[in-house]
C-alpha cells in the first residue's frame, strides 16, 4: 500500500483523482480526501469525473450510506454515477436498493451501458428477483446489448441463481459468442439446483469442445457428483481426468474431491486422496476433518482415529486451526464418543480464546451434553457472553436429551425474551420437553407460536406435536394433528400407532397399521413396537403373535429386546406363563431384566407366587443396585402373606444401601405444575386438598389413610378444586399405579362425574363413568 498522502496543501483535480484511485479500498483515507475536497478553495465546483471517482471509492469501501449521501448532492449524474451507487449497494448486501437505483436510472433517461445492466442482473440474482431480472433481460435485448458475451454471462448467472436454469440454458444455446465463464455459469447453475446429471453433461460438452478448464468448473462438477451414488463412477473418471491435466494439486479441486468421496460414503478414498496431496492448506485440512462428521454412529471407529491424527498433522505442519476446524473436530469426537480427546480440544479452544464463538460453543455444548455431562455443558453455555440461536438450540436439545426438561423450557423462554427467532429444530426440542413433562398447556402455546411461524406444515414438527398431545393425555388432539398433516412419513404413522397403544385403544392402533400398509409406507421397528404394545395392552394374543412373525417374515425386521418383552407380556397377561417363560429363555435376551420384569408383572396378576419369587430373584441378580428389583420381591412376599421374608428383603436393601424410588405425581394447572409424593403436606393448599380428598372418599365409602394419600390421589383432588367443571383431570406418575388407586379413580370418575386421565410408567388410564380404558387389563 502507498504511503499515507499529505493533505496539508491545496491540490488539483488530477491529484485528487490519483489519490482516490490509489486509496480506493481505504474508507478512512477516502473520507479524509473527501473532507479536504469540500474545504478546498481552488475547487468549489468539482467535476463530474472527480465526483464519480469519489463515489467509486465509497463503493469499493462498501460504504453505501456515504455513497448514497454523495450521490444525492451531485448536481449532475451519468451512467457511471448510477453504476457506482448500484455497486455500493451490492457490496453492502442491499440488493433491492440496487434494483431500485437501476429503475431510477431507467426512468431518469440516463444512457445505460453494459456495466449498468450487468450490475442490475447481479442485484436480481442475489435478491432472487426473477421477475425484475426478466425485465432487465428485455431491456438488454431492446437496447442491442444481447449479443456480447459479457452480458450473456450475466444473464446466465442471473437465471441460474434465481432457479430458472432452463432459461439460462436457452440464453447459453442462443448465444453466438461464449467463453469459459459461460460454461462455468451453466455447470454451476445445474449443480446449484440439484441437477447433477445435467451439470456433468454440460461439462463433457465443454471438454469435447476444447474449452479451457479451470479449478472453478472442475470443483462445480465434482460437487454435482457428491452424494449421488449414480454419479460416483463419473466422479472417479473426472478424478482421473484432472490428474492428467494437472489440476489435482489445486487446493479448490482437492477440497472438492475429498468432499465428493466422503459424501458418497468412500471416506477411505477421501483420506487416500488427502494423503496424496502435497500442497495442503487450512481449507484442505478443514474439508478432510469435516468429512469425518458424516461417519455413521458406531461405525468406522478407525477412521475417527484417523480424523484425530489428521488434526495432529495439521498442528505439526504449523497450520493454525480455524473456528471451522475446531467445530468440525469436536463434532467428530462427539460422533464416535472420543470424549477425552474432545476435552483436550476444548482446552485448546480456551487457550486460543475461541470459546465465545457461536459454532465452537455449540459443538462444545453438544460434546458434554451427549456424553451425559450436562452440568459441564451448562457451564460452557453460561460462559458464552452473546448467545445466538445456534448455542441456545444446542443447550435446549442437550437439556432434553439429559431429561432436564424444565431447564429446556426455561432456556426457550430466555431465547424469546432476548428476541431470538427459534428455528424448526428448537421448536421440536422444546415440544419434546413439553411431551416428557406432559405439559399440555405449554405445548398448546408453542403450537400456536409454530402456526404463526409457519412450522406447523413441516412433517418433523407435526410428528413431535402428535407425541406431545399423546404424552399429555389428549389422544383426540394427537389424532387431529395426524389427520391435518399433509405429508405423513413412517414417524408420523408410528407415533400415532404407539399413542393409541399407550392409551389402550388397541383396535384403533391396528386399524392405523393397516391403513399405513395400504398407503405404501414401510413400517420400522418403532412401528411394530407400537403394534405389539397395542396387542399386549388389549389382550389380543393371536394378533400379537401373528404380527411378531410377520415383522420378521414379511418386513425383514429382527426383533429387539422391547419387541420380545411385548410378547412375554402378551403371553403372561393371558395366563400362559409357561409359554411366556419359555419364549423369554429362547429369545436371545434372557439376560435382560426388561423381559423378566414383564414376566414378573404377569406372575403378580395371576398370583403365581412360586414363579414370581423365582423371577424376582433373577431380576435382583441382573440388577443388584436397582431399587425396583427389590420392591418386586418385597411386594411378592407381602402379597403372599410371607411378611418375614418381605422384611428380610427390606433389610437387604438397607444393607446394600439401595433406596426405593419415591412415587411422584404431577398435574398442570394454568401455567404451573404441581407435584406430590405420598402423604405430601408441603403444598400451600394442603389443608384444602386433604379436605376435598376426604369429601371424595366419603362419597365412595372409603376411609382416608396413608394408603389413600398416594400422590396421584392428591393430584386429582387439586384438579377437582382448581380446574373448570368440564375440563378433564390429567395426572402424570413416574411409577405404576397401584391396584387401590386404580379402583379409587374408577369410583371418583363416577361419583364426581369427571373424566380422569392417569399416565403411569407403562400406559394411560382413562377413567370415565366408573370404568377404565384398560378394561382392568393392566
Amino acid at each position: 500500500m502507498p504511503p499515507k498522502p499529505n493533505l496539508s496543501f491545496p491540490i488539483s483535480t488530477l491529484t485528487y483523482t490519483n489519490l482516490l484511485q490509489s486509496y480506493a479500498h481505504s474508507l478512512l483515507l477516502t473520507k479524509q480526501i473527501h473532507a479536504h475536497l469540500l474545504k478546498s478553495p481552488t475547487l468549489p465546483n468539482p467535476s463530474l469525473f472527480l465526483l464519480n471517482t469519489l463515489l467509486n471509492s465509497y463503493s469499493k469501501s462498501s460504504d453505501a450510506s456515504s455513497a448514497h449521501h454523495l450521490f444525492n448532492t451531485m448536481p449532475h449524474r451519468n451512467s457511471v454515477s448510477y453504476n457506482s451507487l448500484i455497486s455500493a449497494y451490492l457490496h453492502s448486501g442491499l440488493h433491492y436498493r440496487a434494483i431500485s437505483t437501476f429503475i431510477d436510472a431507467m426512468y431518469g433517461h440516463v444512457k445505460l451501458d453494459k456495466f449498468t445492466y450487468a450490475a442490475a442482473l447481479s442485484a436480481c440474482a442475489r435478491a432472487g428477483d426473477l421477475d425484475t431480472g426478466k425485465v432487465v433481460h428485455g431491456l438488454i435485448v431492446a437496447g442491442g446489448f444481447g449479443r456480447g458475451v459479457f452480458l450473456v454471462n450475466s444473464l446466465i448467472g442471473m437465471y441460474t441463481k434465481c432457479g430458472d436454469v432452463e432459461m439460462g440454458r436457452r440464453v447459453f444455446e442462443g448465444s453466438e459468442e461464449l467463453d469459459d465463464v459461460s460454461w462455468n455459469s451453466l455447470v454451476s447453475g445445474y449443480e446449484r439446483v440439484g441437477l447433477g446429471e445435467e451439470a456433468v453433461r454440460v461439462f463433457v460438452r465443454m471438454v469435447r469442445g476444447g474449452v479451457d478448464l479451470n479449478s472453478c468448473v472442475v470443483g462445480c462438477v465434482l460437487k454435482a457428483c457428491s452424494g449421488l451414488n449414480s454419479l460416483l463412477g463419473i466422479g472417479k473418471a473426472i478424478h482421473g481426468f484432472v490428474v492428467k491435466v494437472g489440476l489435482n494439486m489445486d487446493v479448490m479441486v482437492g477440497s472438492t474431491m475429498i468432499d465428493m468421496y466422503s459424501k458418497n460414503g468412500l471416506l477411505h478414498e477421501a483420506v487416500k486422496f488427502f494423503r496424496f496431496m502435497q500442497d495442503r492448506n487450512v481449507v484442505v485440512f478443514n474439508t478432510m476433518i469435516s468429512a469425518f462428521k458424516q461417519v455413521k454412529e458406531g461405525t468406522l471407529n478407525e477412521l475417527t482415529r484417523e480424523a484425530l491424527g489428521i488434526y495432529l498433522d495439521m498442528q505439526r505442519e504449523g497450520i493454525r486451526p480455524t473456528k471451522f476446524t475446531f467445530s468440525s473436530i469436536l463434532k467428530a469426537c462427539n460422533l464416535n464418543e472420543a470424549f477425552e480427546f474432545g476435552k483436550q480440544i476444548h482446552g485448546q479452544v480456551i487457550k486460543m480464546n475461541l470459546q465465545t464463538d457461536d459454532f465452537i460453543g455449540s459443538a462444545v455444548i453438544d460434546l458434554y451434553s451427549d456424553s451425559g455431562s450436562i452440568e459441564d455443558g451448562l457451564r460452557c453455555f453460561d460462559s458464552i457472553p452473546k448467545k445466538d440461536i445456534v448455542t441456545l438450540t444446542s443447550m435446549i436439545s442437550g437439556c432434553v436429551s439429559n431429561e432436564q426438561h424444565e431447564r429446556a423450557l426455561s432456556l426457550f423462554c430466555e431465547l424469546l425474551a432476548i428476541g431470538r427467532r427459534p428455528d424448526l429444530f428448537t421448536i421440536c426440542s422444546v415440544m419434546s420437553a413439553c411431551a416428557n413433562l406432559a405439559m399440555k398447556r405449554s405445548g398448546e402455546q408453542i403450537h400456536g407460536f409454530s402456526i404463526k411461524a409457519g412450522f406447523n406444515t413441516r412433517t418433523a414438527y407435526g410428528n413431535v406435536q402428535i407425541f406431545m398431545y399423546a404424552r399429555s393425555g389428549d389422544i383426540d388432539a394427537a389424532g387431529r394433528t395426524f389427520e391435518e398433516a399433509e405429508d405423513r412419513d413412517v414417524v408420523s404413522w408410528s407415533a400415532m400407532i404407539s399413542s393409541h397403544a399407550q392409551h389402550g385403544c388397541a383396535r384403533d392402533a391396528l386399524r392405523l397399521f393397516k391403513e399405513m400398509d395400504e398407503c405404501g409406507v414401510a413400517p420400522n421397528h418403532v412401528t411394530f413396537l407400537g403394534v405389539l404394545t397395542a396387542c399386549s395392552h388389549g389382550g389380543l394374543v393371536d394378533e400379537g403373535l401373528r404380527y411378531f412373525k410377520s415383522m420378521q417374515r414379511d418386513y425383514g425386521i429382527n426383533p429387539n429386546v422391547k419387541h420380545s418383552a411385548c410378547i412375554v407380556d402378551l403371553l403372561g397377561r393371558a395366563g400362559r406363563l409357561g409359554e411366556a417363560e419359555e419364549f423369554l429363555l429362547d429369545s436371545g435376551f434372557s439376560n435382560d431384566p426388561v423381559l423378566w420384569r414383564a414376566l414378573h408383572g404377569s406372575c403378580r396378576i395371576h398370583r403365581d407366587t412360586d414363579r414370581g419369587t423365582r423371577v424376582a430373584e433373577r431380576i435382583i441378580e441382573l440388577e443388584p443396585s436397582a431399587s425396583s428389583s427389590y420392591v418386586l420381591l418385597y411386594n411378592m412376599h407381602l402379597e403372599s402373606g410371607e411378611k418375614q421374608l418381605a422384611m428380610r428383603v427390606r433389610d437387604l436393601m438397607k444393607e446394600k444401601g439401595v433406596k426405593k424410588e419415591p412415587g411422584l405425581s404431577w398435574i398442570e394447572i394454568g401455567a404451573s405444575v404441581h407435584s406430590f409424593v405420598a402423604g405430601d403436606k408441603s403444598h400451600p393448599q394442603s389443608n384444602v386438598i386433604y379436605s376435598k380428598l376426604h369429601e371424595m372418599m366419603m362419597k365412595i365409602e372409603k376411609k382416608v389413610s396413608l394408603e389413600n394419600c398416594h400422590s396421584e390421589k392428591l393430584a386429582v383432588a387439586l384438579g377437582m378444586i382448581c380446574l373448570p367443571a368440564m375440563a378433564p383431570i390429567r395426572v402424570m406418575k413416574n411409577l405404576r399405579i397401584c391396584g387401590d388407586c386404580h379402583e379409587t379413580m374408577k369410583l371418583f370418575s363416577e361419583t364426581e362425574e369427571k373424566e380422569i386421565v392417569v399416565r403411569d410408567a407403562i400406559r394411560f388410564h382413562h377413567f370415565r363413568g366408573g370404568s377404565c380404558s384398560c378394561g382392568d387389563y393392566w
